[in-house]
């Protein structure tokens, strides 16, 4: 391939070694079907085997494809052994600059990119563009303007650069990947980027490879974070799969506008800047937890997506669940606490894939079809697909799960394959019959898996029933993790066992037991079901303030507590709160969380924080979204006002500890420095939520405000600007907030990831004008619709609070159906996300829901609309 970059438009010329399939692969059809989108690309030129091709006679462009029949092309072999190969040429035209879909070539401020998976290839040239079609780029030229564009990147190993003219402005370089891949891998950048570098020596082959790291210039300073991770990426694959990089080189490139989170392309990934870029003034925490798990996840792909990719895109999460399991476990590691990481985990399943499960969307791991692909990179193809593989793990073991690895990649090495074949390796590597397991991915929807319980005295045994349902007409194989606790002692006289369920229903028994136990069911959420008791029983919650007392599962004694939270959550909603002992049981397990020894400050943060309104939504049939955001905070406020002086005390304890450990820019990122701001943090949300009297609020914005100005990283300051973003009240409490605001976005100077923030800090304010006040934000200088992270962070941040973006007038709802509509307009990908804001609406009242589904309707009549928009409304309005 040939890129000639000029300004305004880039000719593509490319080079296509083309053989013909075997007539019993092919059907006995021959003709060459290449995809090209029509409004991306001009044809030039085209030849085969270097006769000049003429439209309609030699070939037919129909819509997005462009078609040669079988009668130009040679047949296979001429009767010997000797295989008959064919050239296609073809030049064409495209105009990245005016590339507001940000799939293909497209400009990104000052700096060329490309973004190809799922469907963007075609928009850079003709080609067969799907996943199995597997070529060697083995020649892939960028020329551009030598002071505007000095950095010139490819995939693979770099074999020739220099100037076009000896001392002329313009300049070129060559580059060439050995390895097959799917053309959604390929990439090339053209920019003038600075960039840090290193080396990493892998092992046990001792291959040296050359690690950089580009951005623009002024993120330089932002890339440390992003090379160490890939350097611990590296060495975890070795050391847990024995997986080696394969390149000299590996590349990565941070990209401000950037559809998706990051991209594996084969030796050059390419990264949206909030995955890749992190100092303590501008990320939390998070942010850089966040980034070490991106970087590992699209360095992984090399081995899961890159030498073993998926046959077609409804195989999916052969690739991206497998990967995003590998980069969970890795995460777990590196944070020394997989616990943590099981119930950051599960919140987001829970908050986000449990939601696609129960809605129109719904589809099971590997789609059976669809109208965009885009539309597909689901939370359940990527985090329901890790829960899947997860499963693998918990039923083969450890190392069940590695020999099931290590033939999989020694069979598909090279190949692109389907999830089937994975299932295939997995059992065989085992002897096992995985056959029932199969059913996880044609099977949309959350399981719910119900049980009950009897101990026999006589006997000393105790029995644990179990039954499943799901959208599966024949029963699923479900792995539940289950250990048992004696409720005299405490003690765990059963450690953790895995139980097969594979019937309907099926009853376990447990013998040589000394009294009675409780068992801790699902432990370590072992699979993405809901778990309930079969009958309502009066010692229900009794049970769930043992577990969370004495449970010795990290992950379900953090559960116990959060159903108890919920329990008493819907009461308040419905009044019964004082009729029940619920609230003892939640003040016994809150006031035991602030009071836990030990130094694992994330999940003492976790333990005390309510589950959130989005995970609460999904116990609810009809949603009330303004009742559930007031119950939940009463509640909040609730437990404030009782441990006010012991939560301000840990506050204080906190503080000064964080203080005498260091201070200033010594910010550290070890798990328990982490953990300490991320208790601390949550401590702050609690004492600033009593704000009922002028004088309450006086205190705690005085308070939030104090964090504000001593805090150097932006983990703390961040913290304490959200609680102030959502103070109200008196003149001194209001100057606070817009003091805090105005001195946030002073201090990012521009720098678009902080802007980000200060944006979302004010959509999900909780303030009676909100929405006012988004809307004036959508005419700031700095926002704008054609950049997927600033629109993501003010436009979808508002519908994440959802007691504002629910209000009965359905003025919510209508900004955000103005909005997705212009944005349709720019970029189809970021439109249909918006859209899904609005398709839910059958889990709402039906004044609610009638004023959503009308603003769907909407989008739906539009004209024109993409085809990535379209599938989502019309799919929700489907009756």
């Amino acid at each position: 391939m040939n890129f000639d970059i000029r300004d305004g438009e880039t000719f593509v010329e490319s080079q296509l070694t083309i053989v013909r399939n075997d007539d019993k692969l092919s059907g006995g059809v021959g003709d060459l079907v290449l995809d090209g989108e029509a409004d991306a690309l001009t044809l030039l030129s085209i030849s085969l085997d270097d006769k000049v091709l003429v439209e309609g006679v030699d070939y037919t462009i129909d819509g997005d494809t462009l078609i040669i029949p079988s009668s130009l092309l040679p047949p296979k072999n001429n009767g010997d052994a000797t295989t008959t190969s064919s050239i296609l040429k073809t030049k064409v035209k495209i105009h990245p600059e005016t590339n507001t879909q940000l799939s293909g070539l497209y400009k990104s401020g000052s700096m060329y990119c490309t973004q190809c998976e799922a469907m963007g290839f075609r928009r850079i040239t003709y080609y067969p563009d799907r996943p199995d079609n597997m070529a060697i780029f083995d020649s892939v030229r960028i020329e551009a303007d030598k002071k505007s564009y000095p950095v010139l990147l490819s995939n693979g190993n770099k074999l020739d650069s220099g100037d076009v003219v000896q001392g002329g402005d313009r300049h070129y370089a060559v580059w060439e990947d050995p390895f097959p891949k799917p053309s959604y891998l390929f990439c090339i950048v053209a920019g003038n980027l600075g960039s840090i570098s290193s080396s990493y020596t892998t092992v046990p082959s001792g291959r040296e490879v050359h690690l950089e790291v580009y951005s623009e210039h002024e993120n330089v300073s932002k890339l440390g974070h992003a090379l160490e991770s890939l350097k611990k990426s590296m060495k975890w694959d070795e050391d847990t799969f024995g997986l080696e990089y394969d390149l000299d080189v590996y590349n990565i490139v941070a990209v401000n506008d950037f559809n998706m989170g990051a991209m594996e392309n084969k030796g050059l990934n390419v990264f949206n800047t909030a995955y890749c870029l992190a100092d303590p003034k501008s990320a939390t925490d998070s942010d850089y937890e966040r980034i070490e798990s991106v970087i590992g996840h699209e360095y992984f792909h090399n081995w899961t997506g890159n030498r073993v990719t998926c046959r077609d895109w409804f195989q999916l999460t052969l690739k991206e669940g497998l990967t995003v399991y590998r980069d969970q476990e890795f995460s777990g590691d590196m944070m020394q606490s997989h616990a943590v990481k099981r119930i950051e985990d599960v919140s987001s399943l829970r908050g986000r894939q449990f939601a696609e499960d129960a809605g129109p969307m719904s589809h099971p791991v590997r789609p059976d079809s669809y109208i965009s692909m885009d539309n597909f990179y689901t939370a359940t193809v990527y985090s329901k697909g890790a829960e899947v593989v997860r499963m693998y793990r918990t039923l083969l073991g450890k190392e069940g799960f590695r020999r099931g690895m290590d033939l999989y990649f020694e069979r598909h090495d090279g190949n692109a394959v389907t999830c089937d074949d994975f299932l295939s390796a997995m059992a065989d590597a085992n002897d096992v019959d995985l056959s029932q397991f199969s059913r996880w991915y044609q099977t949309n929807g959350t399981p719910t898996v119900k049980y009950s319980s009897q101990y026999d005295d006589d006997s000393k045994t105790f029995y644990l029933t179990l039954s499943q349902e799901s959208n599966s007409e024949n029963p699923l194989h479900i792995p539940i993790s289950v250990g048992l606790l004696d409720k005299a002692s405490g003690e765990e006289v059963v450690a953790t066992k895995v139980l097969e369920l594979k019937e309907k229903e099926q009853t376990f028994e447990f013998n040589g037991l000394e009294g009675d136990v409780l068992p801790s069911i699902l432990r370590g959420f072992s699979a993405p079901v809901k778990l309930v008791r079969a009958e309502a029983n009066a010692s229900e919650e009794e049970d769930l303030a043992f577990l969370a007392a004495r449970d010795t599962d990290g992950f379900n004694r953090w559960e116990a507590g959060q159903k108890l939270y919920t329990s008493l959550i819907f009461q308040t909603m419905e009044g019964k709160q004082e009729e029940s002992k619920t609230f003892d049981y939640v003040e016994e397990a809150f006031g035991r969380a602030l009071n836990m020894d030990g130094s694992d400050y994330s999940i003492q943060a976790y333990a005390l924080t309510l589950p959130s309104e989005s995970t609460l939504a999904e116990e609810m049939t009809v949603v009330d979204p303004v009742a559930l955001h007031k119950a939940r905070g009463d509640l909040r406020k609730s437990l404030a006002r009782k441990y006010f002086s012991e939560i301000r005390a840990k506050y204080d304890e906190l503080t000064k500890a964080m203080q005498s450990s260091g201070s200033g820019e010594d910010i550290k990122l070890d798990a328990t420095s982490i953990g300490q701001r991320r208790l601390r943090n949550v401590l702050l949300g609690y004492l600033c939520c009593i704000k009922d009297t002028a004088e309450e609020r006086d205190a705690a914005s005085e308070l939030a405000m104090k964090q504000f100005e001593s805090s150097y990283g932006m983990t703390d300051r961040y913290s304490a600007l959200n609680c102030l973003a959502s103070m109200d009240g008196e003149e001194s409490v209001v100057a606070r907030r817009d003091t805090a605001l105005q001195k946030f976005y002073d201090d990012a100077n521009g720098d678009a990831l902080v802007l980000n923030k200060w944006f979302m800090s004010q959509a999900v304010a909780d303030l009676p004008d909100v929405l006012d006040r988004v809307k004036a934000l959508v005419q700031h200088p700095d926002f704008t619709l054609t950049n997927p992270n600033r629109c993501s962070s003010l436009i979808s941040a508002f519908t994440t609070n959802s007691a504002h973006f629910h209000a009965e007038d359905g003025e919510g709802y209508k900004f955000l159906g103005d909005m997705t509509a212009q944005v349709d307009k720019l970029n189809p990908q970021l439109s249909s996300r918006m859209g899904r804001g609005l398709i839910q609406w059958r889990k709402y009242s039906e004044a609610r829901g009638a004023l959503m589904k009308a603003e769907l309707q909407k989008l739906a009549d539009m004209k024109p609309i993409s085809s990535d928009l379209f599938e989502v409304v019309s799919t929700g309005l489907k009756k």
